[in-house]
């Protein structure tokens, strides 16, 4: 059920170029993060200067760790496309008109964010947004973002804010899904059918989802997400694009709205370290339930201190740093444990760059 690639021979000869055009870009955003992140940081130091008790300064052999770790992402990330995994188009899937339209308006909410750090408001939602329904553990401004994950404007700053906390590489660490799970689908369904069916649980603005019909054309692709404003930015980003449009629902991830065995695959980005530990067991257990028997699993999501504990004090910062109240019990969850409790066989784990990634099928018989 698998699918081959065959390269043009002009292709082939252009790949050193290609490859050139794709490390050029990725070090212009580096670099152009950096540079941000420094001049931010400055800032909300300058305003806030109690902040900086609380963060660890980097030793040289951690900052050189994460550099080493950047550009074996990044070879990676160019090896699987160079492979056929997906096209070499997606390594270059940037929202640029959003960039130049929203880029301003990250400098302009700086200040209400630092407002929010000086008197500790870490649950501030603007009047106009109709809070009710949401579970308890959802209303945060995480990473300070104003009005949370539920406003307009949070939903257009998203990515461009996610990008610069992760140094121009968080879609190279969302890619990290696409080939476990095109290995995974291709060994019980085909890769060429609107009958395969995928589901990107709490997809956000639809940023795996764009990646996931870049690398799969024809599939049926879903999205779940708990706010309203990030599925008409989602529907926005993937409208945009060719292919069927995916069907994206309202819904908390802890009580999927899917029949049981229904998909060939999941997907999960970035999710995890917002959940309580509770919720965390609960969105594991219901993507267990409405995965098809030998469907797979792919989660993305930040590395743990089991695997990498001479990151600790990158890890501790992060809560430090931005509003994450979950995290610090998230780096040291077992998340294997979780994941078998609740049915799953553990296909692989693997950590790239500030990622950790697990891979697991639900087996063929569950009773």
């Amino acid at each position: 059920m698998g699918s081959s690639v065959s390269f043009q021979p002009w292709e082939q000869a252009f790949n050193p170029v290609f490859k050139f055009a794709y490390q050029a870009f990725q070090q212009s955003k580096t670099v152009f993060a950096l540079n941000h992140k420094t001049m931010s940081s400055r800032l909300t130091n300058f305003m806030v200067p109690q902040r900086e008790e609380n963060i660890q300064s980097l030793p040289p052999e951690v900052i050189n760790k994460m550099r080493q770790r950047l550009d074996q992402l990044l070879e990676i990330d160019w090896q699987e496309a160079e492979q056929g995994i997906y096209p070499k188009s997606v390594l270059f899937d940037n929202a640029w008109n959003d960039f130049f339209q929203y880029y301003p308006m990250v400098w302009m909410d700086l200040i209400p964010t630092v407002e929010r750090i000086q008197k500790k408001r870490y649950q501030e939602f603007s009047a106009d947004i109709d809070t009710e329904g949401y579970p308890s553990y959802y209303l945060q401004n995480f990473h300070h973002q104003t009005d949370g994950y539920l406003s307009d404007l949070s939903a257009n700053l998203y990515d461009l804010q996610v990008e610069l906390l992760f140094n121009g590489a968080a879609d190279a660490m969302r890619r990290r899904i696409l080939a476990p799970l095109k290995t995974g689908l291709s060994d019980i369904t085909s890769l060429e059918s609107r009958n395969t069916k995928i589901l990107d649980v709490a997809c956000g603005t639809g940023r795996t989802l764009r990646f996931l019909r870049g690398m799969l054309s024809k599939v049926s692709l879903y999205g779940v997400d708990l706010s309203p404003a990030y599925l008409r930015k989602a529907n926005q980003l993937l409208s945009e694009i060719p292919g069927e449009l995916p069907q994206l629902i309202q819904g908390n991830a802890e009580s999927l709205p899917f029949v049981d065995d229904y998909f060939h695959g999941l997907s999960c980005v970035f999710t995890f370290h917002e959940l309580p530990a509770t919720a965390r067991q609960n969105v594991i257990n219901e993507m267990f339930r409405v995965l098809k028997p030998e469907g797979v699993l792919v989660i993305c999501d930040s590395i743990q201190a089991v695997d990498s504990p001479e990151l600790k004090p990158m890890m501790e910062n992060f809560p430090a740093m931005f509003h994450e109240p979950y995290y610090k019990h998230y780096i040291y969850d077992d998340f294997e444990k979780r994941l078998t409790d609740a049915g799953f066989q553990i296909t692989s784990i693997s950590n790239h760059f500030a990622s950790k990634y697990w891979v697991a099928h639900k087996p063929s018989s569950t009773r």
